[in-house]
């Protein structure tokens, strides 16, 4: 393979966006290396796209310690990508992962105890060839644990100079709220909360999370932003039985996907106006809050990865254009 020179116009591409108050700064979209950048996927395309990424101004990069498949192994590819390409840019990456589903046998394996949250840790750190990592998350609330020794693990962690940043997910405005008063009290860089959130799955919005996390000097990371494809012109026609529907947004069928399929051709015809795709207007509708750092998009096509992008064009949108599609929303 030849050796890899980053694009010299890398920051001219996408917006950057601040936590809050914060020293932590992040592309509107990372690439999240969720599926299909493990050990069976071919690490010449896996590299490939990373790479195009951050060309065009990706920076943040996100991964968990049961990502793959098999599980680890996404962070065993970025590792390898990391060792060949881009170690000479280290110090321009936001590089992230988490710990909390199931990732090895055992007790330890998962959840947000002291023990499984410092361990994979510093199985994330030799896979991915790395010192630090830039945030470390919990990937879930641990429901069998004060969620306190959790914060006190995250905050043991920055203080050994292991991630520089802390961060939450999947955690809802209560748990987040307990969270923060606790990195608070132990003066822990708590930045993020990663959250499933998209234009059809809007309860990060409607429960109050984002707000909360505007008033705390904090962000929200959004995943699933195109609710697996959903969000896409794939399924203007209709969507089959076996879709692979995410869990947190498993409700959205709850009337049918009649119904899903009827919002999905409303929403396109507005982006169609607009002058996008419906992917590229799903995107925009979650970045129009400041607290939304950035969207993780997953992809392993450098095609589908530029279109992605292109939504950062326009991110604007019209009183009539914010009336209509909260019409269909509703």
């Amino acid at each position: 393979m030849m050796t890899y020179s980053a694009a010299s116009t890398r920051y001219d591409e996408l917006p950057i966006r601040r936590v809050g108050k914060t020293g932590l700064q992040l592309p509107v979209v990372s690439l999240g290396l969720w599926r299909n950048f493990g050990d069976e996927a071919p690490f010449a395309n896996s590299r490939k796209v990373v790479l195009d990424a951050f060309d065009h101004g990706v920076f943040s990069f996100d991964l968990a310690n049961n990502y793959g498949p098999s599980k680890g192994s996404a962070e065993r590819t970025f590792g390898q990508i990391m060792q060949r390409d881009l170690k000479p840019y280290r110090d321009e990456l936001v590089i992230t992962t988490k710990a909390g589903y199931p990732a090895w046998s055992g007790p330890y394996g998962a959840f947000g105890s002291r023990k499984t949250l410092i361990s994979s840790l510093d199985r994330s750190l030799k896979q991915m060839h790395l010192d630090y990592v830039d945030i470390f998350y919990s990937h879930r609330p641990d429901p069998n644990i004060d969620l306190y020794e959790t914060a006190a693990a995250l905050d043991q962690l920055v203080r050994q100079g292991k991630a520089l940043y802390v961060g939450i997910s999947n955690y809802d405005r209560d748990q987040t709220a307990t969270m923060i008063k606790y990195f608070n009290e132990m003066h822990t860089p708590f930045t993020v909360n990663q959250y499933s959130y998209n234009m059809l799955n809007q309860q990060a919005q409607t429960a109050g999370l984002i707000d909360y996390l505007g008033q705390h000097n904090a962000g929200l990371v959004a995943y699933g932003p195109l609710a697996e494809g959903l969000l896409t012109q794939r399924y203007l026609q209709g969507i089959p039985a076996d879709f692979p529907i995410h869990r947190t947004n498993k409700y959205l069928f709850d009337q049918g996907t009649a119904a899903v399929v009827n919002q999905l051709n409303a929403l396109n015809r507005i982006a169609e106006q607009r002058g996008q795709t419906l992917a590229q207007m799903a995107l925009a509708w979650l970045l129009r809050s400041q607290v939304v750092t950035s969207v993780i998009i997953g992809t392993t096509n450098v095609d589908h990865l530029h279109a992605n992008l292109e939504a950062t064009h326009n991110l604007t949108f019209s009183d009539d254009e914010v009336k209509a599609i909260t019409a269909i929303l509703k």
